[in-house]
């Protein structure tokens, strides 16, 4: 079963019991990329160690002029 057949399903299911439908395939998946990145710096800063972000530092070099 796909996730969108299952997803289907339980708002079918849902909607018969007269309960407030599943949230969408796919609508949290940046909040819980965020929320894991926010972690991550959280526990690198109670360890003492630097937050790094290397996505923004890396973009950082790329557009630094030489």
């Amino acid at each position: 079963m796909s996730v969108t057949q299952q997803y289907l399903l339980d708002t079918y299911r849902a909607r018969s019991l007269g309960e407030p439908g599943p949230p969408a395939p796919g609508t949290d998946d940046w909040k819980v990329v965020r929320e894991w990145r926010d972690e991550r710096h959280f526990r690198a800063a109670l360890a003492g160690r630097p937050v790094r972000r290397r996505l923004r530092d890396a973009l950082r070099r790329w557009r630094r002029p030489t």
